[in-house]
């Protein structure tokens, strides 16, 4: 909006500023419809939205009264304005915010029914799924149920209507499956703009599993399909075969009946006639060796289903009959062979074949051992697995002529005679017959050994090869299964964590449900470890057998090692970024707070949670907050505000306001209280605790105060308003009951409810309550004052004198109730009278009385009313009472009463009769007879600089930690004070004549203040010394009793040394006399075995000598110590002597009336019936406040001068004589220790 406009119609300012708010808050709200996604198929998640929705629909609602206020203020505007710029403006402004407005809402009406509608059509896809998954497990339950049965007909054909009707059952059940995939199509199609991987991987996983079962029943229906055919075709194939094999051993017998004919082989015609028959014949087995192994082969595996039953026994017999025909068909066959091939070289031929079979046997073996090593997956195991299974096949082909040839040589060897050999066997060179015969039978032995060696040496590694190729294709189909199930399991947790949105796109409230989902994940995937651990140690089991795994395997192993390391670290990582997500955005987090300060500043937070405040534009830091600052400041203007019990609650009042605990009643800050289970009141609270129970505590107030409490604003000024405090060292720390104490005094609640919830808290089981407890109350009640720096009219931190004050009102009581806790609490005391007068300052911010201020005329007063109880008809306000204004005739010891309400008629006849009463009484009665309106607790000033300033505005650099101020030890300081107390209470009630007869009866003779006084009255007049009329003369009388019983002692002392010292020269001259070496000192004499009496009676002495020099430095040590408490006594008597002459040099008068006694006339107050005045602090100048703590021993002899000047009638007979005698003493023992240690080291 122009700036002319807003200068030409201020009302403008407003409007644009509501304007703007509204209509950024509406795309705000657009901006998060637009990005909320929700997870398709997930009916939580959807539910949980339209909640989300139905809420956001709620707020929209609630806040269109401010639209319609806003359009009727810009209605209002336009008709008020003639400007026709700031008209159309204006116009154009509400134009646009009303569709703004209505498109905001139309997109969560459509938001919400799109929604509702994929609600109801996700409900309608789980169930879908559901039904194909179901069906999915009865197929599954089917297959895994189908076993290898009997190899029979009536079984397989038993299988095959099995299989036959599962393919059935699945035509059927295909409709559930694309019933679901229709209904997922459709959720993808219709919500592509939400989150559909959940619909898309199930719908993927329900069609892979179906076409996986798909294909296991049709491969099973071929198979038993093809074995049945097999059944049926086997007692066709086997009589088929035994009727050839009857026609081959007719054949073979007529051609051995051939070559058994005698001159055969001399007719070379017919040799290769039979040879070409026997080719035949030999071919015709070759042809039926692949259809004897597969009928053999069938009929075992028929064999073994027909185990024990008649049918098995036959089927037996015509196996074992069709075996035999078939070898002795081959050994027919090669008989035949030999006897054709028998001739002169017969020898030759025999020695030819088993060289050839040597041969072929080395092939063989070679080719076996080409075949290793063993495959590194399944694949090529079960392909060494074929090639062997041919390979023995071969092998077993091959048998009958190895074992043919080797029955040959064996006859060769046994029919032949040696002549016959000798024939036979033709050297180049001549040998004798017998060596002819022998080289010959050792050669053919020789090499059918061989042969007969290598064939058991090839089957027996064939079998072992066996053997490795079944353990390995047995562990490799594991390894295979378990890596196929790791990887499915994998894929679905990847496929969850695909689905993950970036941590820093999730809405905050939905932060603890993804943590929630991601910790459940960590639950599924935890199992996943023995799988990944089950397939690493199948691997090294395989590796332990020398199988060395294919590329393959090892990459698939790798891949699912990596995959799974990566899963976890990806759940890891998501479950810390969600953490210090939660951490940093979510409920228990501080993040909420940075909204609390705005620039040039930023809130940062310490390592301990604390936080501090950074000005990026003069690049400095500080642990308050802005605003603190600023409310600090603005509480200096209260300084002005005369005393100090209504500066105080005044300033505590804003206070009270800026952190809006003016709101908050006492029911709802103990409904959060007991929600966050804070009931161990001795329990250190963290920041995070104080954070989440602030919370707790102004959500709330927002809910019933909507436009006046800011949360992170409040939470954040009532933080640092309780470290400042409670910690001020910034520990990040405070007490239960610290917190309570300062939520609960703040708050908005009847004074005596304050009273009762802040005893019980205190209070044992029972309902009572000692004085520990009790202190611990008063003592974090008193730090709220002393942090405004105002502790020293409230008796100073020391609260021991308020809870005697309070157990002596009880009859010194060893514990207290309620009831006498809230009686003393009614006598306003001392410590705690800030409390009620809050009260009565809060009381009285509204209150209009029609009267007029005498003074500034004011009229009607707003506030306090102080009416004058001495004149008639006099009224001041509360500006002029605090101010110290008076008029003319009108003294401020004059007795006023206090109005916080407008006063009643009763109220009025009242106070007209103690006007008329205080008519007829003179000033000095009203001097005489001065009213507090607080119970006064018995203590005594605390000195200069009691209290560490507090600084309500710390700097720290940016590099440095921030650290607490330096605090002074109180401790010291207390129990001196304690002392003097006790001592002068013990006084007062021995002799409570010393008073002035002026004082009344009715008084408390405890009021500190009227001692000094009287005392001060004292100083003036001649009163004999018999009657003590100050506290330095009945500390005095109370020293001078010691004095004699102190002067016996050092008498007696002063001997004892003597004679010491004279048994010790004794001791030593003889020593000297008798020629011996010089005596050592008693701590450096041994005991020894004692040489003599006399060495007895020196080691004895020796000891004695010890024991008087240890009771001699004990006394000392006893006089020290009573020298060091006279020293405070005599320095604390000289502050209370000083202080009546510092305030008469102040106020510039003599200390000889109680009106010039206190600074700032706190004193001279009039006598109201209501009105705290300031005690302690008034009482006190602002360099004693501020200046420090003097040191104790100095000047005592100025301090004797000053008594002694002070009291001449006791010049003779004054303390300082006590001195000198204690100071003489202490010299002497000095002296004694120092001469007896010179001695002894000389010695």
């Amino acid at each position: 909006m122009p700036s002319s406009l807003l200068l030409e119609v201020p009302a403008l300012a407003d409007f644009n500023r509501v304007w703007t708010e509204l209509t950024d808050w509406l795309s705000l709200l657009d901006r998060v419809i637009k990005s909320q996604r929700v997870m398709v198929g997930d009916l939580e998640d959807i539910n949980e939205m339209i909640i989300k929705q139905k809420a956001t629909l709620q707020d929209l609602e609630q806040r269109r009264p401010q639209l319609e206020e806003l359009i009727t203020a810009a209605q209002n505007l336009k008709n008020k304005t003639n400007n026709q710029e700031a008209r159309t403006v204006i116009t154009d402004r509400i134009e646009r915010i009303q569709s703004q407005w209505d498109e905001v809402q139309e997109h969560l009406q459509n938001r919400r029914q799109q929604l509702n509608e994929m609600l109801k059509d996700s409900t309608q896809w789980l169930e879908a799924k559901e039904e194909a998954q179901q069906v999915l497990g009865q197929a599954r339950a089917k297959l895994e149920s189908w076993k290898e049965g009997p190899y029979t007909m009536d079984a397989i054909q038993k299988k095959i209507t099995e299989t036959k009707q599962l393919a059935k059952d699945l035509r059927q059940w295909q409709i559930n499956v694309d019933v679901a995939n229709d209904l997922a199509l459709k959720l993808l199609r219709d919500y592509s703009a939400d989150d559909t991987r959940k619909v898309h991987m199930i719908t993927e996983n329900i069609n892979a599993s179906w076409a996986s079962i798909h294909k296991r029943v049709s491969e099973r229906e071929t198979a038993l399909e093809e074995t049945h055919r097999l059944l049926q075709q086997f007692p066709l194939d086997l009589e088929k075969f035994l009727a050839w094999i009857t026609e081959a051993e007719t054949t073979a017998n007529v051609l051995q009946d051939a070559t058994h004919k005698e001159r055969l082989l001399e007719d070379s015609k017919g040799v290769r006639e039979v040879m070409k028959q026997w080719q035949d014949l030999q071919g015709e087995i070759e042809a039926h060796t692949d259809i004897y192994h597969n009928l053999d082969e069938n009929g075992q595996k028929i064999l073994s289903s027909l185990e024990g039953s008649d049918d098995a026994v036959l089927l037996q017999r015509r196996l074992d009959n069709m075996n035999f025909k078939w070898s002795e068909l081959r050994k027919k066959s090669l008989n035949i062979r030999s006897h054709l091939e028998a001739s002169s070289d017969q020898w030759k031929r025999l020695h030819l074949s088993l060289q050839e079979l040597l041969v072929w046997l080395q092939l063989k073996d070679d080719e076996l051992s080409r075949q290793a090593p063993i495959g590194g997956d399944v694949p090529a195991v079960q392909k060494q697995n074929d090639v062997h299974r041919a390979f023995k096949r071969e092998l077993k082909t091959k048998e009958p002529v190895i074992m043919s040839t080797l029955e040959t040589v064996r006859i060769f060897l046994t029919e032949q005679p040696l002549e016959g050999l000798e024939k036979l066997y033709q050297e180049p060179r001549e040998l004798p017959p017998e060596e002819k015969a022998q080289n010959v039978t050792r050669l053919l032995r020789k090499q059918a050994e061989e042969v007969h060696t290598e064939w058991e040496k090839l089957n027996l590694h064939s079998a072992d090869w066996q053997r490795k190729i079944d353990e390995a294709l047995e562990r490799l189909q594991e390894l295979q299964e378990a890596t196929d199930e790791l990887e499915l399991k994998l894929r679905q947790a990847e496929v969850i964590k695909g689905s993950w949105q970036p941590v820093g796109d999730l809405l905050i409230d939905s932060l603890q449900d993804h943590l929630e989902k991601v910790k459940a994940l960590r639950g599924e995937i935890a199992p996943l470890k023995e799988n990944v651990s089950h397939i690493n140690d199948l691997a090294r089991q395989l590796t332990t057998l020398g199988i060395q795994l294919s590329p393959y395997n090892l990459s698939t192993l790798e891949d699912l090692n990596t995959r799974w390391k990566l899963l976890q670290v990806a759940v890891e990582d998501r479950i810390r970024q969600l953490h210090e997500a939660h951490r940093d955005f979510g409920p228990a987090s501080q993040h909420f707070l940075s909204t609390s300060v705005q620039g040039p500043w930023e809130r940062a937070i310490s390592p301990n949670k604390v936080p501090y405040y950074i000005n990026h534009e003069t690049q400095t830091t500080c642990w308050d907050h802005p605003k603190m600052t600023e409310l600090y400041q603005s509480l200096a203007d209260l300084n002005n505000v005369r005393f100090s019990a209504y500066r105080t609650a005044m300033k505590l009042r804003r206070l009270q306001k800026a952190l809006c605990l003016d709101l908050l009643s006492l029911s709802a800050a103990c409904d959060a209280l007991d929600q966050h289970n804070l009931k161990q009141n001795d329990q250190p609270m963290d920041i995070l605790q104080i954070i989440n129970c602030l919370t707790t505590i102004y959500d709330r107030l927002q809910q019933e105060h909507n436009n006046l409490v800011n949360v992170p604003l409040c939470v954040d000024m009532c933080l640092n308003w309780l470290l400042n405090v409670y910690d001020t060292g910034r520990t990040g720390r405070i007490r239960v009951l610290s917190f309570k104490t300062g939520i609960i005094s703040l708050c908005k609640a009847h004074l005596e409810d304050k009273y009762r919830y802040l005893f019980k808290q205190v209070a044992s089981s029972t309902g009572f309550c000692d004085q520990r407890r009790l202190g611990l109350l008063l003592h974090d009640s008193i730090q709220i004052p002393r942090q405004l720096g105002e502790v020293a009219s409230f008796g100073g931190s020391n609260i021991e004198p308020s809870v005697r004050s309070c157990f002596q009102f009880a009859n010194n009581k060893p514990e207290i109730e309620a009831a006498l806790f809230l009686d003393w609490m009614r006598l306003e005391p001392q410590s705690m009278v800030w409390l009620p007068v809050l009260h009565r300052v809060a009381a009285a911010e509204t209150a209009k009385h029609q009267a007029k201020c005498n003074i500034c005329k004011e009229c009607p007063i707003i506030g306090f009313r102080y009416r004058s109880l001495k004149h008639f008809n006099y009224d001041i306000c509360q500006s002029c009472f605090f101010s110290g204004r008076v008029a003319k005739g009108h003294k401020m010891h004059y007795p006023m009463v206090e109005y916080c309400t407008p006063t009643t008629s009763g109220e009025d006849v009242r106070d007209f009769a103690k006007v008329l009463k205080n008519k007829f009484r003179t000033k000095r009665y009203f001097a005489k007879h001065p009213r507090m309106g607080y119970l006064p607790v018995q203590t005594v000033l605390e000195g200069d600089n009691m209290e560490t300033p507090v600084t309500l505005i710390n700097f720290w650099p940016v590099d440095s930690a921030p650290a607490s101020s330096p605090q002074l030890s109180h401790d010291d300081t207390h129990s001196r004070i304690e002392h003097y107390a006790s001592r002068l209470a013990e006084m007062e009630n021995s002799n409570g004549s010393y008073l002035n007869d002026s004082i009344s009866p009715n008084e408390s003779i405890d009021d500190e203040h009227l001692l000094i006084q009287h005392y001060c009255q004292s100083l003036n007049q001649d009163s004999p010394l018999s009657q003590p009329r100050s506290p330095a003369q009945i500390l005095i009388s109370l020293e001078s009793e010691e004095r004699g019983e102190l002067e016996r002692i050092l008498a007696d002392l002063e001997e004892e040394n003597r004679n010491l010292q004279a048994e010790y020269d004794r001791l030593k001259q003889q020593h000297e006399h008798k020629g011996l070496s010089p005596l050592p000192s008693p701590p450096e004499m041994m005991p020894t075995s004692p040489q003599s009496p006399r060495d007895a009676e020196l080691i004895a002495e020796a000891k004695l000598l010890r024991q008087h020099k240890g009771r001699l430095e004990a006394r000392m040590q006893i006089l020290e110590d009573h020298n060091k408490q006279l020293e405070s006594q005599l320095h604390r008597l000289r502050q209370l002597l000083e202080q009546p002459q510092a305030e008469a040099k102040v106020n510039g008068t003599t200390a000889s009336s109680p009106s010039t006694s206190l600074q700032r006339s706190d004193s001279s107050q009039p006598m109201l019936l209501r009105v705290v005045g300031s005690q302690t602090s008034e009482s006190m100048g602002e360099e004693d406040l501020l200046s420090p703590p003097q040191d104790t021993s100095t000047g005592l002899e100025e301090v004797m001068e000053q008594l002694n000047n002070s009291f001449p009638s006791s010049r003779g007979h004054n303390v300082g004589s006590l001195f000198h005698l204690a100071d003489d003493l202490g010299r002497a023992m000095e002296s004694l220790v120092s001469v007896m240690t010179d001695e002894e080291g000389a010695e």
